[in-house]
């Protein structure tokens, strides 16, 4: 039985992945099952901006917060770029522009929402740093991955110390771009090249998730210490949203977390 206070799983829900066991750190990358959302917002929709009954978006965040309890969660409007937050107890419900949030204070839940970007959850567990981090291509090409790394060393992160996950996202299987794209990425990206592989005339698929798993090792993480969880969303779009699953159309997002708690 769970305790009382929480609300059992519905059976049919999206297993919540996580990368780490660290005392007092609670994190995972959500999937879309398990809500009570309909359509293209299909169940467990946590975004309430995109369209979706409000009604089923507060059940939906019951649902979280009974599993989650004592945790305020603090989210952006995420614009595709590289600010990141730092964010305290002092943080309140309004969502900052930008794409990333880094936290050294108890009790808060770092909340970053994708739909195939690449959704990035990072710790430095003795010094009790995380951070969180929403990676889509112009993310990955304005250097993100360093932002966030060097926002969390800023809050007394070792970077030799810090732990990446990198969560389910579109894959290479079904990013396809423009050749002009994979070409910029070539250029202005180290290493992006070998990430690349051609596709039809004019185009190219690109690897997201291994060419910020290079940048990441590039501002200093061990390569180890960078995980790759969860499949490609469009290929699993039954039980993770995907704008490109969804025909490039509106969507619900799942929502990946990370903080400590009290």
């Amino acid at each position: 039985m769970p305790p009382s206070n929480q609300l059992a799983a519905p059976p049919e829900a999206s297993p919540v992945l996580t990368a780490w066991e660290i005392p007092g750190l609670v994190h995972g990358f959500c999937g879309r099952i398990g809500g009570v959302s309909t359509g293209a917002f299909a169940t467990f929709n946590l975004a309430e901006w995109v369209g979706d009954e409000a009604d089923a978006v507060a059940e939906n965040w019951r649902r979280w917060n009974a599993r989650y309890p004592h945790l305020r969660v603090a989210r952006l409007a995420q614009v595709h770029g590289k600010t990141v937050h730092p964010i305290d107890l002092a943080h309140d419900s309004k969502r900052r522009e930008g794409d990333g949030m880094v936290t050294a204070s108890a009790g808060i839940a770092l909340g970053i929402f994708t739909a195939d970007c690449v959704p990035i959850l990072m710790v430095d567990a003795e010094r009790r740093v995380a951070g969180a981090l929403h990676a889509g291509w112009r993310g990955a090409l304005a250097g993100i991955a360093g932002e966030g790394v060097r926002a969390m060393t800023g809050l007394g992160a070792r970077t030799a110390a810090i732990r990446a996950a990198l969560g389910p996202s579109i894959g290479s299987c079904c990013f396809e771009v423009d050749a002009a794209l994979a070409a910029d990425f070539a250029t202005r990206v180290p290493g992006a090249s070998t990430h690349t592989r051609a596709g039809k005339p004019g185009k190219a698929y690109l690897d997201l998730r291994a060419i910020i798993r290079d940048q990441l090792a590039r501002e200093g993480l061990e390569f180890a210490s960078i995980a790759s969880l969860g499949p490609c969303t469009r290929c699993a779009n039954d039980a993770y949203f995907s704008r490109r699953g969804n025909g490039g159309a509106t969507s619900g997002l799942q929502m990946s977390f990370i903080g400590f708690a009290r």
